[in-house]
Protein backbone atom coordinates (compact mmCIF):
# COMPACT_ATOMS: atom_id res chain seq x y z
CA UNK A 1 0.00 0.00 0.00
CA UNK A 2 1.09 3.24 -0.75
CA UNK A 3 2.20 6.13 2.07
CA UNK A 4 -0.89 8.36 2.30
CA UNK A 5 0.03 11.96 1.91
CA UNK A 6 -0.29 14.50 4.63
CA UNK A 7 -0.97 17.80 4.30
CA UNK A 8 -0.41 20.30 7.49
CA UNK A 9 -3.11 23.44 7.72
CA UNK A 10 -1.55 25.78 10.08
CA UNK A 11 -2.16 29.61 10.43
CA UNK A 12 -2.60 31.82 14.53
CA UNK A 13 -5.87 31.64 15.90
CA UNK A 14 -8.53 33.36 13.99
CA UNK A 15 -6.31 33.44 10.83
CA UNK A 16 -9.16 31.53 8.92
CA UNK A 17 -8.22 28.16 8.86
CA UNK A 18 -11.77 26.04 9.52
CA UNK A 19 -13.26 28.07 6.93
CA UNK A 20 -10.55 27.63 4.14
CA UNK A 21 -10.88 23.84 5.35
CA UNK A 22 -14.72 23.76 5.02
CA UNK A 23 -14.91 25.67 1.60
CA UNK A 24 -11.79 23.16 0.52
CA UNK A 25 -13.92 20.01 1.23
CA UNK A 26 -16.86 21.05 -0.41
CA UNK A 27 -15.03 21.25 -3.71
CA UNK A 28 -15.47 18.27 -6.40
CA UNK A 29 -12.84 15.89 -6.42
CA UNK A 30 -12.17 15.72 -2.35
CA UNK A 31 -13.58 12.78 -2.10
CA UNK A 32 -11.29 10.58 -0.12
CA UNK A 33 -10.15 13.28 2.14
CA UNK A 34 -9.70 13.12 5.62
CA UNK A 35 -9.04 15.11 8.19
CA UNK A 36 -7.65 15.39 11.52
CA UNK A 37 -8.02 18.23 13.76
CA UNK A 38 -6.03 19.78 16.85
CA UNK A 39 -7.95 21.46 19.02
CA UNK A 40 -7.37 23.50 22.31
CA UNK A 41 -9.30 22.81 25.36
CA UNK A 42 -11.26 20.55 27.17
CA UNK A 43 -14.39 21.12 24.74
CA UNK A 44 -13.72 20.73 21.25
CA UNK A 45 -15.88 22.80 19.03
CA UNK A 46 -13.47 23.04 15.39
CA UNK A 47 -15.02 19.47 14.87
CA UNK A 48 -18.57 20.71 14.69
CA UNK A 49 -17.29 23.64 12.20
CA UNK A 50 -15.86 20.97 9.79
CA UNK A 51 -18.19 19.23 7.17
CA UNK A 52 -17.64 15.68 7.83
CA UNK A 53 -18.82 12.16 8.12
CA UNK A 54 -17.79 10.42 11.49
CA UNK A 55 -15.62 8.18 9.19
CA UNK A 56 -13.33 10.54 7.58
CA UNK A 57 -12.64 12.87 10.76
CA UNK A 58 -10.47 12.28 14.16
CA UNK A 59 -10.11 14.71 16.79
CA UNK A 60 -7.51 16.02 18.81
CA UNK A 61 -8.76 17.59 22.18
CA UNK A 62 -7.13 18.69 25.71
CA UNK A 63 -4.02 20.00 24.24
CA UNK A 64 -1.70 20.99 21.30
CA UNK A 65 -0.21 18.22 19.19
CA UNK A 66 3.22 20.43 19.45
CA UNK A 67 3.86 19.72 23.19
CA UNK A 68 1.47 18.48 25.47
CA UNK A 69 -0.21 15.79 23.85
CA UNK A 70 2.31 15.26 20.61
CA UNK A 71 2.48 11.52 21.15
CA UNK A 72 -0.85 11.21 20.76
CA UNK A 73 -0.90 12.55 17.08
CA UNK A 74 0.75 9.06 16.44
CA UNK A 75 -2.60 7.51 18.04
CA UNK A 76 -4.39 9.51 15.88
CA UNK A 77 -3.18 8.07 12.51
CA UNK A 78 -3.20 5.38 13.78
CA UNK A 79 -6.95 5.20 14.66
CA UNK A 80 -7.36 6.84 10.89
CA UNK A 81 -5.43 3.66 9.54
CA UNK A 82 -8.06 1.55 11.41
CA UNK A 83 -11.30 3.48 9.96
CA UNK A 84 -13.42 1.05 7.31
CA UNK A 85 -12.42 4.11 4.22
CA UNK A 86 -9.08 3.34 4.83
CA UNK A 87 -9.05 -0.85 4.89
CA UNK A 88 -11.00 -0.42 1.79
CA UNK A 89 -8.52 1.68 -0.08
CA UNK A 90 -9.96 4.90 -0.45
CA UNK A 91 -8.08 7.45 1.68
CA UNK A 92 -6.39 9.55 -0.48
CA UNK A 93 -5.28 12.33 1.60
CA UNK A 94 -5.16 14.06 5.04
CA UNK A 95 -5.53 17.62 6.11
CA UNK A 96 -3.81 17.74 9.38
CA UNK A 97 -5.16 21.67 11.19
CA UNK A 98 -3.19 22.57 13.97
CA UNK A 99 -4.35 24.90 16.83
CA UNK A 100 -3.60 28.25 16.55
CA UNK A 101 -0.85 28.05 19.02
CA UNK A 102 1.10 25.62 17.53
CA UNK A 103 4.44 25.51 16.78
CA UNK A 104 4.55 23.16 13.48
CA UNK A 105 8.38 21.99 13.74
CA UNK A 106 7.39 19.25 16.17
CA UNK A 107 4.46 17.96 14.17
CA UNK A 108 6.76 17.99 11.18
CA UNK A 109 9.74 15.92 13.02
CA UNK A 110 6.72 13.73 13.90
CA UNK A 111 5.20 12.95 10.52
CA UNK A 112 8.84 12.86 9.10
CA UNK A 113 10.50 11.02 11.74
CA UNK A 114 8.31 8.99 14.11
CA UNK A 115 9.45 4.65 13.22
CA UNK A 116 5.11 4.18 13.40
CA UNK A 117 4.23 6.38 10.75
CA UNK A 118 6.27 5.53 8.43
CA UNK A 119 5.59 3.45 5.22
CA UNK A 120 1.85 4.17 6.09
CA UNK A 121 1.69 7.87 6.03
CA UNK A 122 4.57 11.25 4.45
CA UNK A 123 4.63 14.62 4.38
CA UNK A 124 3.04 16.11 1.34
CA UNK A 125 3.68 20.10 2.46
CA UNK A 126 2.44 22.39 5.12
CA UNK A 127 -0.09 25.47 4.25
CA UNK A 128 -0.23 28.76 6.54
CA UNK A 129 -3.52 31.31 6.68
CA UNK A 130 -2.39 34.80 6.94
CA UNK A 131 -4.72 37.11 8.03
CA UNK A 132 -4.39 40.54 6.40
CA UNK A 133 -6.39 42.42 8.40
CA UNK A 134 -4.17 41.41 12.04
CA UNK A 135 -0.66 39.46 10.36
CA UNK A 136 1.31 42.69 11.63
CA UNK A 137 0.33 42.43 15.00
CA UNK A 138 0.30 39.25 15.24
CA UNK A 139 3.60 38.79 14.26
CA UNK A 140 4.89 40.97 16.32
CA UNK A 141 3.31 40.10 19.48
CA UNK A 142 3.25 36.10 19.02
CA UNK A 143 6.50 34.04 18.01
CA UNK A 144 4.46 31.48 17.15
CA UNK A 145 2.57 32.87 13.90
CA UNK A 146 6.23 33.91 12.74
CA UNK A 147 7.33 30.25 13.10
CA UNK A 148 4.28 29.11 10.88
CA UNK A 149 5.00 31.35 8.75
CA UNK A 150 8.05 30.26 7.92
CA UNK A 151 7.46 26.19 7.61
CA UNK A 152 5.17 26.82 5.03
CA UNK A 153 5.15 25.89 1.56
CA UNK A 154 2.01 27.73 0.74
CA UNK A 155 1.24 31.43 2.51
CA UNK A 156 -2.49 31.91 2.45
CA UNK A 157 -3.91 35.41 2.63
CA UNK A 158 -7.63 35.09 4.09
CA UNK A 159 -9.68 38.26 4.88
CA UNK A 160 -8.60 40.28 1.92
CA UNK A 161 -11.92 40.76 0.79
CA UNK A 162 -12.11 43.29 4.07
CA UNK A 163 -8.35 44.70 3.79
CA UNK A 164 -6.15 44.40 1.18
CA UNK A 165 -2.86 42.88 1.94
CA UNK A 166 -0.44 45.86 2.92
CA UNK A 167 2.67 46.07 1.05
CA UNK A 168 4.41 46.12 3.92
CA UNK A 169 2.84 42.49 5.08
CA UNK A 170 3.95 41.01 1.72
CA UNK A 171 8.10 42.30 2.34
CA UNK A 172 7.44 40.93 5.88
CA UNK A 173 6.30 37.36 4.74
CA UNK A 174 8.51 37.32 2.23
CA UNK A 175 11.34 38.33 4.44
CA UNK A 176 10.80 35.51 6.70
CA UNK A 177 10.21 32.88 3.81
CA UNK A 178 11.66 33.73 0.93
CA UNK A 179 10.61 29.85 -0.56
CA UNK A 180 6.69 30.06 -0.03
CA UNK A 181 4.20 30.92 -2.52
CA UNK A 182 1.82 33.69 -1.50
CA UNK A 183 -1.71 34.02 -2.32
CA UNK A 184 -3.64 36.55 -1.65
CA UNK A 185 -6.92 35.99 -3.08
CA UNK A 186 -9.75 33.91 -1.80
CA UNK A 187 -9.95 31.51 -4.94
CA UNK A 188 -6.47 31.37 -5.23
CA UNK A 189 -5.85 30.41 -1.91
CA UNK A 190 -8.10 27.77 -2.18
CA UNK A 191 -6.83 26.44 -5.58
CA UNK A 192 -2.73 26.78 -3.75
CA UNK A 193 -4.21 24.66 -1.00
CA UNK A 194 -5.79 22.33 -3.90
CA UNK A 195 -2.67 22.04 -5.29
CA UNK A 196 -0.64 20.91 -2.13
CA UNK A 197 -2.82 18.33 -1.86
CA UNK A 198 -2.92 16.83 -5.42
CA UNK A 199 1.46 17.18 -5.55
CA UNK A 200 3.01 14.09 -4.68
CA UNK A 201 3.90 13.17 -1.30
CA UNK A 202 7.01 14.65 -0.09
CA UNK A 203 7.47 16.40 -3.25
CA UNK A 204 10.29 18.62 -3.56
CA UNK A 205 9.40 22.32 -3.90
CA UNK A 206 11.65 23.72 -7.06
CA UNK A 207 13.64 26.32 -6.39
CA UNK A 208 14.09 29.01 -8.60
CA UNK A 209 15.83 28.44 -11.78
CA UNK A 210 18.30 31.98 -11.89
CA UNK A 211 20.87 33.09 -9.44
CA UNK A 212 19.35 36.12 -9.68
CA UNK A 213 15.91 35.93 -8.15
CA UNK A 214 14.92 37.72 -4.91
CA UNK A 215 16.40 34.09 -3.12
CA UNK A 216 19.72 34.00 -4.91
CA UNK A 217 21.52 37.57 -4.06
CA UNK A 218 23.55 39.41 -6.84
CA UNK A 219 27.18 38.30 -5.93
CA UNK A 220 28.59 40.62 -3.23
CA UNK A 221 25.32 40.67 -1.20
CA UNK A 222 25.04 39.32 2.38
CA UNK A 223 22.80 36.23 1.00
CA UNK A 224 20.39 37.15 4.23
CA UNK A 225 16.77 38.22 4.50
CA UNK A 226 17.33 39.73 7.79
CA UNK A 227 13.63 40.01 9.75
CA UNK A 228 13.43 41.65 13.46
CA UNK A 229 11.77 38.22 14.63
CA UNK A 230 15.34 36.56 14.59
CA UNK A 231 14.25 34.51 12.13
CA UNK A 232 16.38 34.72 8.66
CA UNK A 233 16.39 32.93 5.30
CA UNK A 234 19.90 32.72 3.38
CA UNK A 235 21.42 30.48 0.69
CA UNK A 236 24.56 28.64 0.06
CA UNK A 237 25.44 28.32 -3.26
CA UNK A 238 28.65 26.46 -4.68
CA UNK A 239 29.98 26.40 -7.97
CA UNK A 240 31.96 23.09 -8.17
CA UNK A 241 30.53 19.93 -7.23
CA UNK A 242 30.60 18.81 -3.47
CA UNK A 243 32.12 15.78 -2.20
CA UNK A 244 29.58 13.57 -1.05
CA UNK A 245 31.08 11.97 1.66
CA UNK A 246 31.95 15.52 2.97
CA UNK A 247 28.16 17.13 2.40
CA UNK A 248 26.71 14.85 4.31
CA UNK A 249 29.51 14.63 7.04
CA UNK A 250 28.26 18.62 7.12
CA UNK A 251 24.51 18.23 7.01
CA UNK A 252 25.35 15.95 9.73
CA UNK A 253 27.55 18.22 11.99
CA UNK A 254 24.47 21.16 11.39
CA UNK A 255 21.79 18.69 12.28
CA UNK A 256 23.48 17.89 15.17
CA UNK A 257 24.82 20.84 16.67
CA UNK A 258 22.25 23.59 15.61
CA UNK A 259 19.24 21.46 14.79
CA UNK A 260 16.93 23.19 17.05
CA UNK A 261 17.38 26.44 14.89
CA UNK A 262 16.97 24.78 11.76
CA UNK A 263 13.56 25.79 11.06
CA UNK A 264 13.37 24.47 7.20
CA UNK A 265 16.29 23.37 4.64
CA UNK A 266 15.78 22.55 1.20
CA UNK A 267 18.35 22.42 -1.08
CA UNK A 268 19.70 20.93 -5.05
CA UNK A 269 23.02 19.21 -4.90
CA UNK A 270 25.68 18.39 -7.46
CA UNK A 271 27.92 16.10 -5.90
CA UNK A 272 31.13 15.34 -7.73
CA UNK A 273 30.92 11.55 -8.31
CA UNK A 274 27.17 12.17 -9.51
CA UNK A 275 27.28 15.63 -11.34
CA UNK A 276 24.44 14.99 -13.77
CA UNK A 277 21.47 13.87 -11.03
CA UNK A 278 20.84 16.94 -8.55
CA UNK A 279 20.46 15.40 -5.07
CA UNK A 280 17.62 16.86 -3.35
CA UNK A 281 17.66 17.21 0.36
CA UNK A 282 14.64 18.44 2.63
CA UNK A 283 14.80 19.06 6.39
CA UNK A 284 12.95 19.94 9.61
CA UNK A 285 15.32 20.83 12.58
CA UNK A 286 16.88 17.94 13.68
CA UNK A 287 15.62 15.80 11.08
CA UNK A 288 16.17 15.25 6.93
CA UNK A 289 14.32 13.30 4.89
CA UNK A 290 16.14 10.81 2.89
CA UNK A 291 18.31 12.43 0.03
CA UNK A 292 16.25 11.94 -3.68
CA UNK A 293 18.30 11.60 -6.76
CA UNK A 294 16.48 13.68 -9.62
CA UNK A 295 16.45 11.78 -13.00
CA UNK A 296 18.05 15.35 -14.35
CA UNK A 297 18.43 18.61 -13.49
CA UNK A 298 15.43 20.55 -14.04
CA UNK A 299 17.41 23.71 -15.67
CA UNK A 300 20.32 24.63 -17.11
CA UNK A 301 21.49 25.89 -13.74
CA UNK A 302 23.05 23.07 -12.10
CA UNK A 303 24.70 25.30 -9.06
CA UNK A 304 24.57 23.10 -5.50
CA UNK A 305 21.55 25.43 -4.11
CA UNK A 306 20.78 25.61 -0.54
CA UNK A 307 17.78 28.00 1.08
CA UNK A 308 17.81 28.45 4.99
CA UNK A 309 15.43 29.56 6.83
CA UNK A 310 16.80 29.76 10.11
CA UNK A 311 16.57 31.23 13.69
CA UNK A 312 19.47 32.88 15.16
CA UNK A 313 21.91 32.05 12.73
CA UNK A 314 24.07 34.01 10.66
CA UNK A 315 24.66 33.04 7.06
CA UNK A 316 28.34 33.53 7.34
CA UNK A 317 28.41 30.75 10.13
CA UNK A 318 26.48 28.06 7.77
CA UNK A 319 28.82 28.58 4.54
CA UNK A 320 32.17 28.88 6.56
CA UNK A 321 31.62 25.37 7.90
CA UNK A 322 30.50 24.00 4.86
CA UNK A 323 33.85 25.56 3.64
CA UNK A 324 35.74 23.96 5.93
CA UNK A 325 34.32 20.93 5.22
CA UNK A 326 35.14 21.27 1.10
CA UNK A 327 39.29 22.28 2.26
CA UNK A 328 39.35 19.01 4.25
CA UNK A 329 38.48 17.37 1.49
CA UNK A 330 40.71 19.18 -0.98
CA UNK A 331 43.48 18.25 1.44
CA UNK A 332 42.83 14.72 1.42
CA UNK A 333 42.78 14.29 -2.26
CA UNK A 334 46.17 14.00 -3.90
CA UNK A 335 46.81 16.00 -6.72
CA UNK A 336 46.74 14.65 -10.46
CA UNK A 337 49.98 13.18 -11.40
CA UNK A 338 51.79 13.72 -14.81
CA UNK A 339 51.75 11.40 -17.45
Amino acid sequence: MKAVPVTVLTGFLGSGKTTLLNRLLREPGMQGTAVVINEFGSVGLDHDLVDHTEENMVLLANGCICCTIRGDLVEAFERLAATPAAQRGELRHVVLETTGLADPAPILHTLMGDPRLQGAWRLAGVACTVDACHAMATLDQHPEAVKQAAVADRLLLTKTDLQAAPEALMQRLRDINPLAEIRTDAEGALSALQALLARPAAAFTALPDTGRSSFFPAPGGDGASRHDDRIRSHVIVREQPLSREGFFAWLDMIARMRGDDLLRVKGLVQLDDDPEHPLVIHGVQHLFHPPETLARWPSEDRRTRIVFITRGIDAEEIDATLSVFERRRARRTPAPQPD
